[in-house]
């Protein structure tokens, strides 16, 4: 077998297809979160803050040189508490969807309890009762 047919088979089976779209919308929902977090989410947190924009804080280590046309490096903490919100809503969005859907999956009907086994002492009065039966009747 050729490894283009190989692949075309691969690539035919069902579940590849569905994970392509899963991908897609993966990347079109992550938009939607990025845009909520960055201009819904953010802006009243960054008033209740006294107007700090997250996406500002960074960390300098070194200054940019204008003179010298050298951009300046530093550790932008700020994008990536912004990212952690959108993980975060990522993340409770997914859950309620997956629960929903299990929510929404038949139960299976509950399988009937066989009734418990006669304690010690109850299994000791029924052969004693059997026996009390079995003597009465060949009296």
């Amino acid at each position: 077998m050729s490894v283009f047919k190989e692949f075309r088979d691969f690539a035919a089976q069902g579940n590849v297809v569905d994970l392509a779209v899963a991908v897609v919308i993966g990347a079109a929902f992550g938009k939607i979160v990025t845009s909520f977090v960055n201009d819904i989410i953010m802006p009243p947190i960054g008033l209740v803050t006294g107007g700090m924009d997250f996406n500002a804080l960074k960390w300098v280590l070194k200054p940019a040189d204008v003179a010298n046309k050298i951009a300046g490096v530093s550790i932008n903490y700020g994008t990536f508490i912004n990212t952690i919100i959108q993980f975060v809503i990522v993340a409770a969005a997914i859950f309620l969807v997956v629960r929903m859907l299990n929510n929404m999956k038949k139960k299976p009907p509950e399988a009937v309890a066989a009734p418990p086994a006669p304690t010690p002492t109850e299994a000791l009065l029924a052969e004693i009762r059997d026996l009390l039966t079995s003597r009465s009747a060949s009296a």
